[in-house]
C-alpha cells in the first residue's frame, strides 16, 4: 500500500462521510411521514459515519458491499447495522458485467438476497466498474515510486556517507595494515577508531551526490501530486509545493469538497 494513497484516500473518504444526510417526505402523508422518520432515526446514528467509510472502499476497488443486519425482535423487522463484507465475497455477472452478484462456493454466482445487501459502485472512469476503482489509476504511480524507493535507498546507502580513506606508510607492517582496515570499516558505526602511530584517516565528501539524490526526490513527488490529483482533483490540501497560498489553497478544497 502506497502511503501517499492511502493518505489521500482516506481524505476523501472522510470528506465525503461527513456530509450531512437530508431527507424528506415524499408527501404529507402521515405514513410517508412515518417513513421519513424511520430513515432519519438510522440515519442519525452514531455508527453511520464508520458504516459510510467502509461502504466508500469502492472509490479504489470499484465497488463495496455491506451486509444488513436485521433486528427482528418484538414482531418487528428494522435494521440495526451494516456490516462490511470481504469484496471477493463477490464478482459482477459474466454477461453485461454490471450486476454485483455472490460468489458462490462452487464458483457460480448468484443474485444478492433482496432487502439483504446494500452496495457502492463507483465509476472513477466510463466503462465497466470492475474497472472504475481509484486504485487501477494509482497502480502505476506506485509502481514507478516503489522502484524510485529502492533506487533512491540503495543510492543513500551507498553516498549517505563519506568515504573513508585509510592512509599508511611506506614501513607499515600487516598487523598495522590490518588494524588500518579493521577502523576504516568500524569507524562511521562506532565514531571512533584506534591506529596506530603515522597512520590517518580521512573523510572525503563527494559534493555532487545531493544533485544527483535530488532526481528521486522529485519523481517521488511528482507521482504523489499525480495521485492527489486523481483521488482529490487537486493538490494543495495535501502538498503546498512551492506556489501555495491561503486562498489558493482555499480554492483547491472547494475542488475537494465538489469531488
Amino acid at each position: 500500500m502506497d502511503l501517499h494513497y492511502a493518505g489521500v484516500l482516506q481524505t476523501r473518504k472522510r470528506q465525503v462521510a461527513q456530509i450531512g444526510v437530508a431527507v424528506d417526505p415524499a408527501s404529507d402523508a402521515a405514513s410517508d411521514v412515518r417513513d421519513a422518520d424511520l430513515v432519519r432515526s438510522f440515519l442519525g446514528r452514531r455508527a453511520i459515519v464508520d458504516e459510510l467509510i467502509d461502504l466508500l472502499d469502492a472509490l479504489g476497488k470499484g465497488y463495496a458491499v455491506a451486509e444488513i443486519m436485521w433486528e427482528t425482535s418484538e414482531r418487528q423487522w428494522m435494521p440495526a447495522r451494516l456490516e462490511p463484507r470481504d469484496p471477493r465475497w463477490f464478482e459482477f455477472d459474466r454477461q453485461t458485467g454490471r450486476r454485483l452478484m455472490l460468489r458462490g462456493q462452487a464458483g457460480e454466482p448468484s443474485p444478492l438476497a433482496a432487502w439483504k445487501f446494500a452496495t457502492h459502485v463507483v465509476g472513477a472512469k466510463s466503462g465497466l466498474p470492475i474497472r472504475g476503482g481509484l486504485a487501477r489509476l494509482a497502480m502505476w504511480g506506485w509502481l514507478f515510486k516503489s522502484m524510485s524507493l529502492k533506487d533512491w535507498a540503495r543510492f543513500v546507502e551507498a553516498y549517505g556517507q563519506p568515504i573513508r580513506l585509510g592512509r599508511y606508510g611506506p614501513n607499515a607492517s600487516d598487523e598495522d595494515m590490518d588494524a588500518l582496515e579493521r577502523a576504516v570499516a568500524n569507524v562511521a558505526a562506532d565514531a571512533a577508531a584506534l591506529l596506530p602511530e603515522g597512520m590517518s584517516i580521512e573523510f572525503v565528501a563527494d559534493t555532487t551526490v545531493r544533485g544527483r539524490s535530488e532526481v528521486y526526490r522529485e519523481l517521488v513527488e511528482y507521482i504523489d501530486r499525480q495521485m492527489s490529483i486523481a483521488v482529490l482533483g487537486q493538490t494543495l490540501t495535501t502538498d503546498t509545493g512551492s506556489s501555495g497560498s491561503y486562498a489558493l489553497g482555499q480554492i483547491h478544497n472547494l475542488v475537494r469538497a465538489d469531488i
